[in-house]
């Protein structure tokens, strides 16, 4: 069966969300940072937020369990400067796609209370004919169910509909629903896998 529509994850794919971003700038030793970044502000603590879960209530819940980065942690908030820019290989690339009339389709576990700035700092969202966000249905990735809502709402075969995202978890979760994936792991192996059927 052919792939006659295509879903893309956001950060880590077209848009460069990184927290290294913003806390390099506030951490004057790298180690440091990284610490921080594994032990208190951590992705699994984030993924609250991807879930809808508002940072005006964990935020100051984790600032009071590590006082000695009170200050650090307040900082979360500011979600804007975590975004360094759009990946443009990949812009090119859903481009390409939306000039050949290919339906694309974004999932993306984001914080609600972020994504109307993302929304409106990245032209190319626009060119979605749908988009799904997490912090928006109280469901993330690699949540089943969040692939069945957007199946479901855009009435699209999972068979023939290709994913792509660049956590090996989500790539999972999607396969074992049926869909075809990418593995993201650089411009041009997307681009050839776009190519070899017949996307691109």
């Amino acid at each position: 069966m052919g792939v006659d529509a295509v879903i893309f994850d956001l950060g880590g794919v077209l848009i460069d969300w990184n927290p290294r971003h913003l806390y390099r700038t506030v951490f004057a030793d790298e180690d440091e940072m990284e610490r921080f970044l594994a032990t208190v502000c951590t992705m699994e603590w984030h993924y609250q937020h991807d879930l809808g879960t508002p940072m005006s209530e964990t935020v100051p819940a984790l600032a009071a369990r590590f006082p000695e980065y009170d200050a650090q942690i307040r900082m979360w908030t500011e979600q804007d400067a975590m975004v360094g820019g759009e990946v443009p290989e990949v812009v090119e690339i859903l481009r390409r796609l939306r000039d050949r009339s290919v339906p694309c389709f974004a999932l993306t576990n984001w914080p609600s209370e972020c994504f109307p700035r993302v929304r409106a700092r990245f032209a190319f969202l626009a060119w979605f004919n749908g988009i799904v966000v997490s912090g928006e249905e109280g469901l993330a990735k690699p949540d089943h169910a969040i692939f069945r809502l957007l199946l479901d709402r855009f009435h699209l075969d999972a068979l023939s509909t290709l994913f792509i995202d660049d956590s090996p978890g989500h790539i999972d979760a999607a396969r074992a629903l049926g869909l075809r994936t990418h593995l993201f792991r650089s411009e041009r192996a997307l681009a050839a896998e776009l190519g070899e059927l017949g996307l691109l």
